[in-house]
């Protein structure tokens, strides 16, 4: 219709100039003239009748023409060609006049339209950097299962990079059919908002999510997409377990000594203690018991303490040496029970550390104990020492002859409560010491524990720790 139009305007004006030329001819002569203005204006009559649907008039106006052109009265013609060309004059102005009208009418909603276009693709963007913003995995499919947007997370999730103007079944990037079938059943059923849990399968270990699946809808009230959030919830999920477990340990170990207590309490209560050496027997056990339910206790205590970080750390400069050695001295007579030898290594002049010394004399005690729990009768351990100048540490380590650790149990032994399955018949424990020992040097002193170990040859437990900083800078210069 536009071409047309324009088409239609440039023939008017061509006329209406043809026509002009023509009336100057006439004035000069006028007979020569008429008969070409009757051929200029034929056409300037059929592209009027065209414009303002005017035929009926038009044709009058041609049958006029033709008959004073017959009678030979150009006169007249000349006249009537005047008010003709006022007449197609008066029709073009008021053609161009509604042409213009027309075309600012269209330039405004061009306008609107495409400042129209700019506010959804700015939206767009808005909405994009939103959803790419989110940590959590973000995927939004249409109707038909068609991956439309999915954010970084949620390709780093499902291992894939989606070309945004290439349009691709969910299939073609996400492996796992049952995430999948979730989405199907979720916009087949036409629910707002269904919560699941999910689980993937993760290079090191299973993943879990909770899933949201909420479905779009159109202005008809259709169903065009769907979009789920996935919330990673795998380490809440571990921190849940851990509680559980340790109220499970807990209790385990609370009721033990608790119930040897109670027992030997009764006894004597019921009078079935009948010489003074069963009631001191009887009162020795409840007092191991009690010293044993106080030592878990603590231990307890002083984990949660360090892991809330509310304990309090009273640090100094002192030779680890010296702390060694006076733990040897305490767990001398443990150990001489089972014939065991401690060999602990000469005082060292250089090996200060900034450190509680009260904590780090209970890591010392604490791995000398285990060591000697664990080793045969006859067996032997031997404590090192040695400072590492070059990375601002000492190092100790405390080897025993004993019956060793497993190789699939070793990354598990500073766990909470966590005790070798082959190794309980050796000795009694709670499970809590090791694990005290590396929240000592990890948490508060920022060292590092480790551990090997030789089934039915030993095991060497041991720890790094930073020097003091005047040791360190003494080394530097």
């Amino acid at each position: 219709m536009g071409n047309k139009k324009y088409f239609l305007i440039f023939v008017v004006i061509l006329s209406a100039v043809t026509v002009v030329a023509n009336i100057v001819s006439i004035c000069i002569d006028p007979n020569t003239a008429a008969l070409i203005a009757v051929g200029t204006s034929l056409c300037v009559l059929i592209a009027l009748a065209v414009i303002q649907n005017y035929w009926s008039g038009m044709l009058k106006s041609l049958d006029v023409i033709s008959e004073k052109l017959r009678n030979g009265r150009p006169d007249e013609l000349y006249m009537r060609g005047n008010a003709v060309i006022e007449s197609l004059i008066s029709s073009v102005k008021q053609f161009s006049a509604a042409s213009a009208q027309d075309t600012r009418e269209m330039e405004k909603m061009s306008s609107e339209f495409n400042l129209e276009l700019q506010l959804l693709h700015k939206e767009k963007k808005n909405t994009e950097a939103i959803i790419y913003s989110i940590r959590d995995a973000v995927i939004v499919s249409d109707e038909y299962d068609r991956l439309i947007t999915a954010n970084a997370a949620a390709e780093r999730l499902f291992d894939f990079k989606k070309d945004p103007d290439v349009s691709v079944s969910l299939e073609d990037f996400i492996d796992d059919t049952g995430f999948i079938d979730l989405i199907r059943q979720n916009r087949q059923s036409k629910q707002s908002h269904v919560k699941h849990e999910v689980s993937f399968e993760g290079d090191e270990q299973q993943r879990t999510f909770d899933c949201i699946i909420s479905c779009m809808k159109n202005n008809e009230n259709q169903i065009s997409g769907v979009v789920a959030v996935l919330h990673d919830v795998t380490r809440e999920k571990e921190i849940s377990q851990m509680k559980n477990d340790f109220v499970s340990h807990v209790s385990h170990e609370l009721k033990t000594p608790l119930a040897s207590i109670n027992a030997y309490a009764e006894m004597l209560v019921d009078g079935e203690a009948e010489d003074q050496k069963t009631v001191k027997e009887f009162c020795t056990i409840i007092q191991t018991q009690a010293q044993r339910l106080n030592r878990l206790i603590e231990e307890i205590l002083n984990i949660s303490r360090i892991e809330s970080g509310l304990v309090r750390v009273d640090k100094e400069c002192f030779s680890v040496a010296i702390i060694i050695q006076e733990a040897a001295q305490m767990i001398e007579s443990y150990a001489a029970e089972k014939n065991i030898t401690v060999n602990v290594p000469a005082p060292i002049i250089h090996d200060q550390v900034n450190a509680d010394k009260d904590m780090l004399s209970q890591v010392v005690i604490n791995l000398l104990s285990n060591a000697v729990k664990y080793t045969e009768p006859g067996g032997s351990i031997k404590v090192d020492s040695e400072v590492y100048d070059s990375d601002g540490v000492v190092h100790v380590t405390v080897a025993d002859t004993g019956v060793g650790i497993p190789p699939e149990e070793l990354e598990h032994v500073f766990d909470k409560f966590y005790r070798v399955e082959a190794n309980k018949k050796y000795a009694k424990g709670t499970g809590l010491g090791l694990n005290l020992v590396q929240q000592i040097v990890e948490k508060v002193h920022d060292g590092n524990v480790f551990v090997t170990s030789v089934v039915g040859e030993g095991s060497t437990f041991g720890f790094d720790m930073p020097l003091a900083k005047s040791k360190v800078e003494e080394t530097v210069k």
